[in-house]
């Protein structure tokens, strides 16, 4: 059989006369964390037209298709759900903040900000990313927040406390992997042991930082056990 008469070949030729073209327009810009490229890049969100084509010209419309998300550097299409993951920059403010929250909610449960908590809170937030945290700054804001009327620091994790947790934990937590909302629970509980057991209050708020994290009650409970028994 020569090249090109078989079933093959027919169907090339239709494809070459009849065939389908979408139309994308433009709807939207923005940054985003692109998976292909592996890094923040800037993208175009696309509405498109399908159309049935003769001969590669457009005659009949198709309907819609899209929406889609087009990387600005590798243009590559993605479904619009890539745009919930934070971009790099994003992500890196969303882990500062809330390395930031539980140093805080876990100092003013203690009640009192002995120099130890101080050290060690000042020490891990400025890991995380507040290179000029000071132990004042931190004594003056949880001194803020106890005359704050507002929230209730007096009972273990009132409400006020919770609130400020889940808002700075919960759009981060999907993003982390196990290991990572684990060192997040952690470093709360060392600043927590700096000064000495923990206090009820102090484990009703790591209790709830770990909650915050979608960490199960038992490994809450075993992975504060373990810090407990590690030396500073």
């Amino acid at each position: 059989m020569l090249p090109g008469r078989g079933r093959d070949g027919r169907a090339a030729r239709a494809a070459r006369i009849l065939g389908t073209r979408t139309a994308w327009s433009a709807v939207g810009d923005g940054e985003f964390f692109c998976p292909g490229c592996g890094g923040d890049r800037n993208y175009q969100r696309l509405s498109g037209h399908r159309r049935f084509t003769f001969l590669g010209v457009p005659v009949l419309p198709r309907g819609e298709t899209g929406p889609v998300v087009e990387c600005a550097a590798c243009r590559r299409h993605f479904g619009t759900d890539v745009l919930d993951h934070p971009t790099t920059t994003r992500f890196s403010a969303m882990l500062r903040d809330a390395v930031h929250t539980v140093a805080l909610a876990v100092l003013a449960a203690g009640g009192t900000c002995a120099r130890p908590s101080l050290e060690a809170a000042a020490a891990t937030v400025r890991a995380a990313g507040f290179d000029d945290c000071t132990e004042e700054q931190l004594n003056a804001l949880v001194e803020a927040l106890a005359a704050d009327t507002g929230r209730v620091f007096s009972e273990p994790c009132g409400p006020g406390l919770a609130i400020e947790l889940h808002e700075a934990l919960d759009p981060l937590a999907p993003h982390l992997a196990p290991p990572g909302r684990e060192s997040i629970l952690l470093q709360g509980a060392r600043i927590a042991l700096a000064d000495g057991p923990y206090t009820p209050a102090e484990r009703d708020v790591l209790a709830t930082v770990g909650a915050a994290l979608t960490i199960c009650a038992e490994d809450v409970t075993r992975l504060l056990a373990a810090a407990a028994r590690t030396p500073s």
